[in-house]
């Protein structure tokens, strides 16, 4: 199968979310997505991994209810890079060559981070998998929202629905998890920015936008004469 690649001048700009559970990523990118579609004047798509197509969002639900559990992490990895090649083709590509702005809640950062680090898959194997299904299509800046495993769990929970697949590990799987969404953002730090996603959602709000603001700055412009971007 030949995936069809986006080119590296598309448009468009990718921001991605990243994080352990509860962190708060579906929270903040709706906030973002309002201040864009606001402030910027262009087009805001709002997607999800896995999911974001029809066909991923099938994939999703096999995913989340533990179908690919007993086969290993492997079998997940495959899963979700079938969910990841559609979700790219149908929404991401068309959405950067158009020139929109995409917000999407979780990307490639996500399989580095459960199916590889805290899952146990080789560095290389997923590597491969992310050089084969995503190409040149990478995030122009990912926020990784962090917190202690401990607090995202509890605020999982509170949501009131039973957990899912991931949400049901140990504490010492979620913190792998952190720590390997650190490690990603120490690793390259002129794409990653880490947000405290412990403080209240306004606070984490105000710091995404400052973060925006800053990388970002012909999307979201600095407002008023101290230089916030609240």
């Amino acid at each position: 199968m030949i995936v069809p690649r986006v080119e590296e001048s598309a448009p468009g700009t990718f921001i991605t979310f990243e994080g352990g559970e509860g962190a708060g990523k579906s929270t903040q990118i709706a906030r973002l997505a309002a201040t864009l579609r606001a402030r910027s004047g262009q087009a805001v798509c709002v997607t999800r991994e896995p999911g974001g197509s029809p066909r991923a969002e099938e994939i999703r639900a096999a995913l989340l209810g533990g179908v690919a559990k007993p086969y290993g992490p492997f079998a997940e990895a495959l899963l979700f890079s079938a969910a990841r090649i559609d979700h790219l083709d149908r929404l991401i590509r068309p959405a950067l060559r158009r020139g929109e702005i995409v917000l999407c809640d979780r990307f490639i950062d996500s399989t580095r981070a459960y199916q590889g680090a805290a899952g146990g898959l080789e560095p290389a194997l997923v590597t491969a998998l992310e050089r084969v299904v995503v190409g040149p299509t990478r995030p122009d800046l990912t926020l990784i929202l962090d917190l202690p495993p401990e607090a995202g769990l509890a605020r999982a929970a509170g949501r009131g629905v039973g957990a899912d697949r991931f949400e049901a590990e140990s504490l010492a799987f979620h913190t792998r998890l952190r720590e390997a969404f650190l490690a990603i953002a120490r690793a390259e730090p002129q794409r990653c920015a880490v947000i405290d996603a412990a403080r209240d959602p306004e606070s984490v709000e105000s710091a995404i936008r400052a973060t925006v603001a800053s990388r970002l700055p012909g999307l979201l412009p600095m407002k008023g004469s101290r230089g916030d971007a609240a």
